[in-house]
């Protein structure tokens, strides 16, 4: 299951080769950005990518979204035979960068336009209302991007929202501890500000990049993320020099860029509503990973010099992503996935053999590994990775270890193996108590009692670990039964259409269990 490197290398070629294998809704149809573009991602949430080519307002642009909603369909573009392969293929990208190459500006795909006075964002970048409860719109489908000194010589790429209120000036929201934090950490004072870019629709292997957030043991400040962007789509990815921000570097083949400087001190509430009222984390704004509501802050702000973009004639392509679809999962998830897999078999290599964050899990709340002891010493390891894990991935809450039998993309084989392996008193353990939280969690906020809802007022409890595995040499006394599924062919006793009519009425577990005999 291969897809050739062109296909991967932007974000029209991807979507034109799933267009060739029929993996790709398209519609004529206007569709708005204020409501109608997520409404109808919620209803084929997990469907297949969506390309909308007459969006009401941008006459200049057409958008796609659920383009990772489908694991199987994301698998396939990117060559993995299945979700072990992605993982184990993007741990080994990790490792194994391949440095960008520069091209000349005159070459470069997305400076085809150059703007440098209409800076109107709001005007020439889509900006989209998730639900009824937000007042504005705003636009999420940015993804930052910092190469060079500002990035400890490294290059950086992720997802940041920004809202235009002010013309050609926006809120960007970067969340405590991330990359972009430290960025502004380190470079508060700057005169100037921080130089930056903001590139919409941008490499598919790149967009899965700007997901990996929180995993900064195996991706620190000054690593090579649009390196390891290349490795997964197997050839470099395309940067070329600002247009307006001197040395400084942006993705070549994005399809629209906005140029500018971050000020961490030139500081504005996300909404009107907030700016108002006065006060953080209390105003609706658009959802979060977790699964609920957000709420909008007082954040640090971006200052366009230029928007540079294909040619209008082509019509851009945005990517305005849905939050706590499975699209913003699987973006979330897929790199960090490959990451917790990575901190693992560095601390003892051979022993872990899978990892999966269900969607329920909300991106950055949880994982399951999935791990094998070779022998009695091995013992304990699993408790080392789970206790790393929790320690390592900021603000997680929940991490479970489970033997190579339990099935760990199934929710209900989890909680089989919660329910019939886990001893309360032992198994289950509270490794960082006290550690740095994720403010977006309600159940944190609430720690702060009246104060804003900000990471400065808030506590973590430090997240809970559960070994739900077996201990070694006590296999036999926790054998699952395993019915004679490959002995007995069910075509020796029913045809094809039969078969297909019993097998339309299972669903679940049971279905999941039939294909094993357990």
């Amino acid at each position: 299951m291969e897809t050739k490197i062109e296909a991967l290398t932007d974000l029209r070629s991807a979507l034109a080769w799933l267009k060739s294998q029929s993996l790709l809704l398209e519609s004529d149809v206007e569709v708005n950005g204020d409501l109608e573009i997520t409404g109808i991602q919620k209803h084929l949430d997990g469907s297949l990518p969506i390309l909308f080519n007459n969006v009401k307002g941008y006459p200049h642009l057409r958008a796609v979204t659920n383009l990772f909603a489908n694991a199987s369909v994301m698998n396939k573009m990117f060559g993995w035979q299945d979700d072990t392969e992605r993982t184990k293929a993007l741990a080994h990208a990790l490792t194994h960068p391949i440095a960008c190459q520069e091209i000349s500006q005159d070459e470069a795909p997305v400076q085809q336009h150059i703007i440098t006075n209409d800076l109107d964002v709001n005007k020439w970048v889509l900006a989209i209302r998730h639900t009824p409860l937000e007042d504005e719109l705003t636009i999420g489908s940015g993804q930052s991007v910092v190469i060079g000194k500002y990035f400890k010589e490294g290059t950086h790429v992720g997802y940041n929202r920004m809202a235009f209120r002010w013309g050609n000036v926006g809120t960007f929201n970067a969340a405590p501890g991330s990359h972009m934090w430290q960025v502004q950490v380190e470079h508060y004072n700057a005169p100037e500000g921080i130089p930056i870019t903001m590139c919409f629709g941008i490499p598919p292997a790149a967009n899965l990049m700007a997901g990996s957030g929180f995993d900064y043991v195996i991706l620190p400040k000054g690593c090579d993320e649009l390196g390891i962007a290349g490795a997964i789509q197997g050839s470099p990815l395309r940067i070329v020099k600002c247009r307006t921000i001197p040395d400084a570097y942006t993705l070549a083949d994005a399809e629209l860029v906005l140029e500018g400087y971050l000020r961490p001190k030139d500081r504005r509430y996300e909404t009107g509503e907030a700016e108002k009222m006065g006060k953080q984390g209390k105003a609706w704004f658009h959802p979060e990973w977790p699964g609920y509501m957000g709420k909008a802050y007082k954040a640090s702000t971006f200052h366009v010099t230029g928007i540079t973009m294909r040619k209008p004639e082509t019509k851009p392509i945005i990517f305005p992503l849905g939050v706590h679809t499975l699209d913003d999962s699987n973006i979330d998830t897929t790199v960090r996935e490959a990451a917790i897999f990575e901190l693992c078999e560095r601390l003892q290599p051979g022993i872990i053999k899978d990892v999966a964050i269900p969607y329920c899990f909300t991106d950055w709340g949880g994982c399951v590994i999935q791990i094998k002891k070779r022998s009695k010493i091995e013992e304990g390891w699993q408790r080392n990775f789970l206790a790393a894990i929790l320690s390592c991935n900021q603000g997680m809450r929940i991490a479970i270890a489970v033997d190579t039998d339990v099935d760990i993309y199934s929710m209900d084989d989890i909680m089989w193996a919660l329910v019939t392996r886990v001893n309360p008193q032992t198994d289950i353990t509270n490794p960082v108590p006290g550690g740095i939280g994720q403010t977006f969690m309600p159940a944190e906020r609430m720690t702060a009692g009246e104060k804003d809802w900000t990471a400065s007022n808030t506590r973590f409890e430090g997240g809970m670990a559960i070994d739900a595995t077996i201990p070694f040499g006590y296999e036999e006394d926790f054998h699952r039964p395993v019915y004679p599924v490959n002995q007995v062919p069910l075509e020796k006793f029913f045809s094809n259409d039969q078969i297909k009519k019993g097998k339309d009425f299972m669903s679940g577990w049971a279905q999941i269990l039939s294909r094993t005999g357990r």
